[in-house]
């Protein structure tokens, strides 16, 4: 039986190798030898994001074709909304700026076009370091020790910008389970929402990653600072078990919602460069993602770190592009709708 995964690595290896030059008239090894190139992360310094795409910027540069420095960059706002607009509009497109986003960024143009001004389907995908899960986390003295609270009582969560989780699912959790979420919105990073909680300004984030949550409040959580009250997701994460699950809506119609929504979380924290830059450019990025991956130093700092390495590569996640816009026009109008009188 042939190796799936060796199969794609020899593809790539060979689109990097064989392909002619590019229009501007050189290879990919020729084009990074020598250079310093830029990973920007659309997010704050300190964050779960912010972890990554540096925690990859130290490694991946080796295994570029000609083995450029790779330079990690922080370009917050709107929950990677500046990134994405920056990279559609302005962004150099001949491979010297990839970047990693938001898992919301897929969905942010369907879900809430007017604050868009990019279109993901024509950005070239890398992959993503894994899938992702959400979960409601609150301070310690927060009025909800429980999910039963979020029905309850109203709870003031942060967010940075629509088209976060931490903006979405609890809006739409709102409108069709109930909850009693308030949503306070235009924080620049999770960890600036992070600080609102110990200050006191809100009590909850509702849609952090999980991810993030291991690698920034493993202190908090085991000295019972921050409570992990429930988790959001078509199904339990392996992590959670004991965590409490967002019930899917009451009927066939509310599940299609959310099994939209979520479907952000297999789509995880996308690597992905800008449109048009050259193929062969973006398969030595592909490549050196795949390679980075696999590489034995890499992976024990991503496991001091408790970030999880179990990744998506990018013939899955144009896959699942090219289906998330494939869903029906009345389905993207009523959550939609939903999500506007949310707000």
């Amino acid at each position: 039986m042939i190796d799936s995964k060796a199969m794609r690595a020899t593809m790539i290896l060979g689109a990097v190798i064989l392909q002619a030059p590019s229009a501007m008239g050189q290879s990919a090894e020729d084009f990074y030898k020598g250079k310093t190139i830029h990973l920007q992360i659309g997010s704050g310094v300190g964050g779960g994001y912010d972890i990554i795409g540096r925690l990859y910027s130290r490694y991946i540069g080796k295994y570029i074709a000609g083995q450029p420095i790779v330079s990690p960059q922080n370009v917050p706002g709107g929950g990677s909304l500046a990134l994405a607009n920056y990279f559609a509009n302005v962004s150099p497109r001949d491979g010297s700026v990839f970047g990693i986003f938001n898992t919301g960024m897929v969905l942010t143009p369907l879900l809430t076009p007017s604050v868009v001004k990019f279109d993901p389907r024509k950005f070239g995908v890398i992959g993503s370091p894994a899938r992702e899960a959400h979960v409601l986390i609150a301070w310690h003295t927060a009025p909800i020790k429980g999910i039963d609270d979020a029905y309850n009582n109203e709870i003031i969560s942060a967010a940075t910008a629509p088209g976060g989780a931490p903006f979405d699912y609890p809006l739409l959790t709102n409108q069709l389970l109930g909850t009693k979420f308030k949503v306070v919105n235009g924080y620049r990073s999770t960890h600036e929402s992070r600080l609102a909680m110990e200050r006191g300004e809100v009590h909850a984030i509702a849609g952090h990653a999980w991810a993030s949550v291991k690698a920034d409040y493993a202190d908090d959580i085991a000295n019972k600072r921050i409570n992990v009250i429930a988790a959001f997701g078509m199904r339990k994460h392996p992590d959670l078990i004991d965590v409490p699950l967002f019930p899917l809506g009451i009927s066939d119609a509310d599940r299609q919602l959310f099994n939209l929504m979520y479907s952000r979380q297999v789509t995880g924290r996308p690597f992905m460069t800008p449109p048009d830059v050259p193929k062969e450019r973006l398969a030595a990025l592909r490549l050196a993602f795949e390679r980075t991956a696999k590489d034995q130093a890499f992976l024990m700092e991503a496991e001091k770190f408790n970030v999880d390495i179990d990744p998506v590569y990018f013939e899955e996640l144009e896959g699942l592009i090219k289906e998330v816009y494939a869903t029906p026009k009345p389905v993207i109008e009523r959550i939609q709708k939903l999500l506007s009188s949310g707000k």
